[in-house]
């Protein structure tokens, strides 16, 4: 019953902006911890951003002051905003969701999220 849909990927070189979405149905994004993740080839699924159902957010180092994640709970969606790409954000990006009980503990750990989208793929040249 829950399906995740990203959007926005694509093509851009470095220093370029992108805005990935991430549609939701079957649940409200309001009651749940929401994270997106990247996975390069060869290399780990590893946490980018994620945001609690109050909106505090959460932002791996490497993306920090570049990225914003936010979301728009009447509309089930995700955000990403992405600015200042390095090639090194080259990867497939995905969204995912799990269900908020305290709190979003161990937000960039994929083992602990339940539902994920597709994905959407990031290629940032040089």
């Amino acid at each position: 019953q829950v399906q995740l849909v990203e959007s926005g990927g694509g093509s851009v070189q470095a220093g370029g902006s992108l805005r990935l979405s991430c549609a939701a149905s079957g649940y409200r994004y309001s009651s749940y911890c929401m994270g997106w993740f990247r996975q390069a080839p060869g290399k780990e699924r590893e946490g980018v951003a994620a945001i609690d159902p109050d909106g505090s957010t959460n932002y791996a180092d490497s993306v920090k002051g570049r990225f914003t994640i936010s979301k728009d709970n009447a509309a089930n969606t995700l955000y990403l905003q992405m600015n200042s790409l390095k090639p090194e954000d080259t990867a497939m990006y995905y969204c995912a969701t799990r269900k908020f009980g305290v709190g979003c503990f161990f937000w960039d750990q994929a083992g602990h999220y339940n539902d994920w989208g597709q994905g959407t793929k990031v290629s940032v040249s040089s």
